[in-house]
Order: structure tokens, then sequence, then C-alpha cells
């Protein structure tokens, strides 16, 4: 039996599972028949010996999360750009809280705080910046560059014409380099060295000659899946035998690509708070919510249709977003992760719901069709799905046609093999997304039924609850319960499954004890909308 099976079963008997009998009251059991999780003895510990130890189910410990994050500098503050995902995995996980704040207080200090960041947030959208994309284009979103982009540099001969463009779809592409050494006769040696991997790839003896075998495009090409995941395109317009690149090193630039997924992360709070107020009489009558509201819903509907393109239908009722092919990230051309598809499905909900335009609503209920047809269900009720789609190219790997011209990809021409591509199951950050997404459908009247719900919460409380051998409170890794006990980056985002504890309280009590074993401290953005999301369900009454 594996420690994530044992840890897991004694979370369950922590929760007195072994005797539930659903509607029954008694001693352990809650008023609607679910079994009370007990705090674990690090949490009464830390509770009675430390004076610092925080309550994160009270109002002032979300309070001095709040204000420590934005006194501290970290990464995800309001006021900076999104270059390196900061605003999409930081601060919008801050927006977010602040609602979540207000859902369990009613106390409009919270929305004035989402509009004092919000409007930071707006200001740096590519349009207000004058800063473009990879293809030019400044549009109302907020672009990303290093760790998440292709790298690109185009080396020059000796009279400076560009004649070779270098790319590397490897993250953190800012750091590497493309090195090229003379060897003689028109011939010479490219390496492409990633430091952050501390990986090389070396060809060498090549030319820039396309009849030649060592052609360079041809070598590369040939050799690709490599470490640095290279490919290189001939710069020249009429492509023969020529003079080489000149000899030295060029760093790599990661190419600015404008993330369906950070738009996604980044508008929702916008939108969500546009139909908070504009759904509430009482907020509606308010002349400075109102106006911030269609503000606010006006800048979600734009960001959105900056991945108009990106949008697919399929003849079976459901919709994806997926990457143009050429768009410098890795697995151009490809369907994206469901995280990253439904992301904006929590933006189209929120809009839905304030405006006339079917879109919108349809959009969400094609994604909610897509995400319900990933969905298995085990012998035990709780909900399993991968990171990829299986019916994606990514979740069965593709292979090189021969040509780049036809391949699946640029910058990635092959993935996987056998048969074989990116088959893991989900984890438990970006599955929060997924869960949030359906939660929203269901209460919208979209595609999910409160069985689907169920099963959720149960992917919850039987696949990823856990405890460490020591009778920490964590979480498994992935869905199904694999992947081993959790990271801190994964197990600290627990309560962000909050929105199915209302089919499972055990959510609820087993998140609190996450963060109680752990005495999670301030710092970093996406613990607001924990500690708020654990405020808010221990307000539910």
């Amino acid at each position: 039996m594996s420690s994530g099976q044992l840890g897991r079963r004694a979370f369950l008997r922590r929760c007195g599972s072994s005797a539930i009998v659903l509607g029954a009251a008694g001693a352990g059991v809650t008023g609607g028949g679910l079994p009370v999780l007990a705090p674990t003895r690090h949490a009464l510990a830390a509770a009675s010996s430390a004076s610092s130890a925080y309550d994160y189910t009270a109002r002032e410990t979300y309070d001095v999360f709040d204000r420590t994050f934005h006194e501290s500098g970290s990464s995800g503050q309001p006021d900076e750009p999104n270059e390196a995902g900061g605003l999409a995995w930081g601060q919008s996980y801050v927006l977010a809280s602040f609602l979540r704040m207000y859902d369990a207080y009613r106390d409009s200090y919270y929305l004035d705080r989402f509009v004092h960041n919000a409007d930071l947030v707006l200001a740096n959208r590519d349009s207000e910046r004058g800063v473009t994309d990879y293809a030019g284009r400044s549009r109302p979103a907020w672009r990303a560059m290093n760790p998440y982009t292709v790298g690109i540099a185009r080396l020059a001969d000796s009279a400076g014409t560009p004649v070779l463009e270098v790319r590397s779809a490897l993250a953190y592409a800012d750091r590497a380099t493309a090195t090229v050494q003379a060897e003689g006769g028109g011939r010479f040696t490219l390496a492409v060295t990633n430091a952050q991997y501390a990986r090389t790839d070396t060809f060498a003896d090549v030319t820039m000659d396309p009849g030649s075998p060592d052609y360079v495009v041809t070598r590369v090409y040939d050799a690709y899946p490599t470490g640095t995941m290279v490919t290189v395109r001939d710069l020249r317009p009429s492509p023969t035998a020529g003079d080489p690149p000149a000899p030295g090193d060029t760093a790599l630039v990661s190419a600015p690509v404008v993330f369906a997924v950070h738009t996604g992360m980044i508008s929702y709070p916008l939108a969500w708070f546009a139909a908070t107020v504009l759904t509430d009489a009482r907020l509606r009558r308010d002349p400075r919510y109102c106006r911030k509201a269609e503000e606010y819903a006006a800048a979600a509907r734009d960001a959105a249709a900056v991945h108009d393109e990106e949008w697919r239908d399929g003849s079976d009722g459901t919709g994806w977003f997926q990457w143009p092919r050429g768009m410098p990230l890795p697995y151009d051309g490809n369907v994206q992760p469901i995280n990253q598809s439904v992301a904006l499905g929590r933006t189209y909900l929120a809009l839905a719901e304030i405006g006339r335009d079917r879109t919108y609503r349809d959009r969400a209920s094609r994604l909610a069709r897509m995400f319900a047809t990933q969905l298995e269900v085990d012998s035990g009720g709780a909900a399993t799905w991968h990171y990829w789609p299986t019916t994606s190219r990514m979740y069965d790997g593709y292979a090189k046609t021969g040509d780049p011209a036809t391949d699946v990809s640029i910058y990635t021409p092959a993935y996987g093999s056998g048969g074989r591509g990116a088959q893991q199951y989900e984890d438990v950050s970006h599955g929060a997304i997924e869960v949030d997404f359906a939660v929203r459908a269901f209460r919208s009247g979209v595609v999910f039924r409160g069985a689907d719900m169920a099963a959720l919460a149960a992917t919850y409380t039987r696949n990823l609850a856990t405890t460490t051998p020591e009778g920490i409170a964590t979480t498994n890794t992935r869905v199904d319960g694999g992947g081993g006990l959790a990271a801190s980056g994964q197990y600290l985002q627990a309560p962000r499954w909050m929105a199915v504890a209302w089919w499972d309280e055990r959510v609820f009590t087993h998140a609190r004890a996450i963060y109680d074993d752990h005495q999670v401290q301030p710092g970093f953005g996406s613990s607001l909308l924990n500690v708020a999301n654990l405020n808010w369900y221990a307000r539910r009454g």
C-alpha cells in the first residue's frame, strides 16, 4: 500500500468517514450529515502555544495578508506588467479575493480595494503601455514573455545581413544563447545552450547550402526533439550556398505573446465585479460602482475578444481554444490545455449574466461540454481528468511529417513517441480553475448538474486530501490521487477548491487543516484568495 493511500485513509479516519450515515445526527456529524474533521494536533498546538498563529477563517487574518502582500513588493503587484506572468498568476487571485471577501462580509470596503487594484491592472494593458505582441499588435490585454514563450535570435553574416533564425521552445528562453564557431570552407558549428537547465545542443560542421546533406536547417530538423527544443529557419529570400553566420554568441529573446489563460485569469475578476454590481439593485444605484462595473465589463469583453482567432467550435457542441500555428510558444498549432481554455470560460459566464450578447453563454456552454466529456467518474464517485484533452494531438503525441511546412507545430515539430504524448492527470492548482469554472457554470444553469458537483467534491476528498506520515494535512499532486505528495506550490492551493465544499464540507475542513498545520504566512498573491475562500465558506450561514 502506498504512503498516499495510507495518508488518505488517515485523513478519512480523522473525518470519521467509516461511520458516515447521510442525514444522521450525532457526535462527529454535522446537521447536514457530513463528517466533522477535527483540528489536527499540529493545528491545536500552534493555536494554543503561538500568539502569532493565524485563524485563517478570520477577517483580521485576511486583512493582514492583504497588507503584507502589497507592502512586500513581491511578484504580482497590481502596478507591474504581466511580462513574467505576475498579473495572471498573482494579482488575478488578489482581485478575486476582494470579491470573495465581499461575498463573505458584504462590506463595500473590499469593493473599494478591488477598484484601486483593478484600475492599476487596466493601466498595464498593452494598449495602454504602447507595447506590442510578436505580430506588432498593441491590444487591450496583457502580453507575457520569459519564461513562457519561444526565444528567438537572428544571426547575421559577416556583412551584417540576417541569414539564420534560431528558435528555442524550452522555457526560460531568455537564458539561452546561440553560439557560432567558424570551421572554414563555408562551414560552421552551431551550439544552443539554455543556462537555466544546463542543456546544450551542438550541430557540428554544418553549412548554409540547401543542397548539402549538412544544410543546417535539415540537420537541426532531423535531430528534433533535442534538449533545448531548437529549430532554425533560413532567412535568405532565395537560399543558396553562401556565407555562414558570423562567429560569436547571440542571446535569444523571448517573443511577446498574449495567452488566453492569462487573459482569462485577469479578466474574470473584472467581469465578476461587473456581475456583482449590475445584478444587485443597491450597488447598481451607487453611481461610482455602477460606472466602474460598466467600465470593467467593457474591458473584460475587449480582452476576451483578443482571442477570437483562437476559438474553435466542435461539431458535437463542444468548444475550445487552439494556438495558431506560428504563434511563438511551445506547442503552437495544438489545442490548449483544459484549464487554459476554461479560464476564459469563467469570464464568459460572468459576462453572460449582464449582457444580451449570446456569444458568451454559447461559448461557456461549449467549454462546459468539452470539460464534461473529459470527466471520468470512478467506482467511488470521484471525477478524474487529464491536463490535456484526450482528443488532442498533445495527448496522443505526434511525429514530424518530414517537411516543416506541413508539421502540426512550427516550434515543436514533434511530441511524444510510440503513440503516447502528454497523458498526465490534472494537478491541484490548475484543477482549481476547472472546478471553479464548473461550479459557476452549474450555478448559471449551464451543462453541469448537482451529481457532477458531488463528483468534483469527491475528487478532493477521495483523491487529493491526505496527510504526511507525520500526520500533517496535505494533498496528493494529481486529481487521480497520483503524483505523490504535493509540493507546497500545489497543496497550498487547496482552498481554491472551496466552491465544491457546498457538496462536501470536508473540502473546507481539510483545506483549513492544511493552512493550520503549515502555519501559512502572508507574502504571495494566491494566499489572499485561499484565505478569502476559507473566510467565505466559514460564514456560509
